[in-house]
């Protein structure tokens, strides 16, 4: 979801309402994934590497997660929408891991769309940790395959993306889901996330639509057959 400080700055705003109108944009899509019939959507909110960014800011979008878990949770437990938050929870602020806990414990029962939101995640983290895990469960190295990793990943409750979209005009994953976007379609867009709506994302979907999913070496036949 890049583009939230470019936003603010083409208004002349500080930083933080643009990350403000990129919660709220964010609220407005998951409505549109739920009309859509989109049963998975996973956002890259805070990255290990943002912790680079100015301490003000950093601090704005701490706080912004809080206002944003109590003004919008219960919307959002309401619509059916189960939420799930990826990353290492180590580092942040307690505050934050129980208004997680809250957010996830409300919403486990779901069975609509699920939210997930990468927060403090890394996609080098993930396979880091999950072979940690791997090796905490005393897996032998003959043991060790892809399936075996991608069941340890913070991903795991969720099938791999079919759709990879960036905003804001980089042409670049930045270590997001690393491993489980190998057979991923991207689409690169230049709008700024507040401003991406329904005909964005229509549009994305539509590009996606358009595409022959191959996965690797898997035959043209099999993979409209796989492909969901």
């Amino acid at each position: 979801m890049d583009g939230n400080g470019r936003w603010a700055k083409k208004r002349f705003l500080p930083r933080f309402f643009g990350h403000k109108a990129g919660a709220d944009s964010l609220v407005r899509l998951i409505k549109v994934c739920q009309q859509r019939g989109v049963e998975y959507l996973t956002v890259f909110a805070f990255s290990s590497e943002n912790w680079k960014r100015p301490e003000d800011e950093v601090s704005g979008l701490m706080g912004l997660v809080l206002v944003s878990v109590a003004k919008y949770l219960a919307r959002l437990a309401g619509d059916n929408v189960r939420i799930v938050i990826v990353g290492d929870r180590d580092t942040v602020p307690e505050r934050l891991r129980q208004a997680w806990a809250d957010a996830e414990g409300r919403t486990r029962a779901n069975t609509g769309l699920t939210l997930t939101v990468a927060f403090n995640y890394g996609g080098r983290w993930d396979v880091v940790q999950a072979c940690r895990k791997l090796v905490r469960e005393g897996l032998a190295p003959e043991q060790v395959d892809e399936a075996a990793l991608a069941r340890s990943m913070a991903m795991a409750h969720a099938p791999d993306p079919d759709l990879f979209i960036r905003t804001g005009g980089e042409m670049r994953i930045s270590n997001f889901l690393l491993w489980q976007s190998a057979y991923a379609e991207f689409v690169f867009t230049d709008c700024l996330w507040p401003d991406f709506g329904p005909a964005e994302l229509d549009a994305a979907l539509a590009a996606y639509a358009r595409r022959e999913r191959r996965f690797g070496d898997v035959a043209p036949a099999q993979a409209s057959r796989i492909a969901r």
